[in-house]
């Protein structure tokens, strides 16, 4: 089976690298399409090709200028049909650019999309582009229970839908944190709401560790240590090695947390907001603790019960480690390629 990944953007380099790794490994012909990554290196491909079709000027020459959004929309219909005239049995779609996609995403073969983000903040008031978006799709991946019941009551036939869930990135970082060491990781945008974290570490007397590149203005963080920036894989595992428990307090605009996963997948314990799907493996492991959205009360309770708690906190980190297991990118794989053939 030959099985093209498309993630024009770029948004998610580490998820494709891994899930084309597994899915070469499970015997698939696998071409990764997308663009050059801006903010640092990318894995290596591993049994899969990779080929760097989209935005060939913007992603190399404009950085966060405002001159890059109007000259990757120029590029994007170029990139489309460079997509629409390669071999494939089935594409899967990562990411999208909604309003050229509605207009111009074709391609011969079956189109399956994982939403990860289910409906974007920027466009989840255009109902109708949504409908006709999902409607290109023979398939839409979700990461979560939660996903799948959203997008239904979008609208979504039940048997379009199919939930896989996001498997964690597994590390084994050397320990050394202090036990009191609370871990901010990933990206730095406002749905994220940081000064939630800022003030649940201040309640439960903890260490506050922010590791991520900010996109637009940080809050107040006093008392935080800042590693800002796009971080190396290193400098990454390093930061988990430090983490006593990560925290989640997002708000209520994605379905699932690379980052999540990557504290579970180093065995740290989380804490998270009941929003998206982010609550489900913490449950489904008992890999920590999961609170009221909005309620940073709460949030600083459940950090300080697992601090507090040689126990429990174990208990949380045995959790993560039965996450590590099970949710691995090989099982991912072989559901995507369940889902492929039902297809073809």
């Amino acid at each position: 089976m030959r099985v093209v990944l498309a993630d024009p953007p770029a948004f998610t380099p580490l998820y494709d690298h891994e899930l084309g790794a597994a899915l070469a490994r499970a015997g698939a012909e696998v071409e990764l399409v997308t663009s050059r990554f801006r903010f640092g290196d990318v894995p290596e491909p591993a049994g899969y090709e990779r080929r760097e079709l989209f935005y060939p000027l913007s992603s190399r020459v404009f950085g966060r200028s405002p001159l890059r959004l109007p000259v990757k929309a120029l590029e994007h219909p170029l990139g489309l049909a460079r997509l629409a005239r390669l071999r494939a049995d089935v594409v899967h779609v990562q990411w999208l650019t909604p309003e050229l996609d509605d207009r111009l995403l074709r391609h011969r073969s079956p189109l399956v999309l994982t939403a990860h983000d289910l409906l974007p903040r920027r466009t989840a008031a255009k109902t109708e582009l949504w409908r006709r978006l999902f409607g290109r799709f023979e398939q839409i991946v979700v990461h979560s229970e939660r996903g799948r019941g959203v997008l239904a009551a979008f609208g979504l036939p039940e048997g379009k839908l199919r939930v896989i869930p996001h498997p964690v990135s597994p590390s084994d970082p050397e320990r050394a944190d202090d036990g009191r060491t609370v871990l901010a990781l990933g990206m730095i945008r406002p749905y994220k709401q940081v000064e939630h974290a800022a003030e649940a570490a201040r309640l439960a007397g903890a260490r506050l560790l922010v590791a991520g590149d900010p996109v637009g203005p940080l809050p107040e963080l006093d008392g935080a240590e800042l590693r800002l920036g796009y971080l190396s894989s290193g400098q990454i595992e390093r930061a988990l090695g430090e983490a006593t428990v990560a925290v989640f307090p997002y708000r209520a605009e994605l379905d699932q947390s690379g980052a999540l996963l990557q504290a579970l997948g180093a065995g740290v314990p989380a804490v998270v907001y009941d929003v998206g799907g982010l609550a489900e493996p913490v449950r489904a492991f008992g890999a920590g603790r999961v609170v009221p959205a909005d309620d940073v009360a709460a949030l600083g309770a459940a950090i300080a019960e697992l601090l507090d708690d040689a126990g429990e906190l174990e208990a949380a980190r045995a959790g993560a480690r039965r996450a590590r297991a099970e949710l691995t990118w090989d099982v991912a794989a072989q559901a995507h390629l369940a889902l492929y053939r039902e297809l073809l």
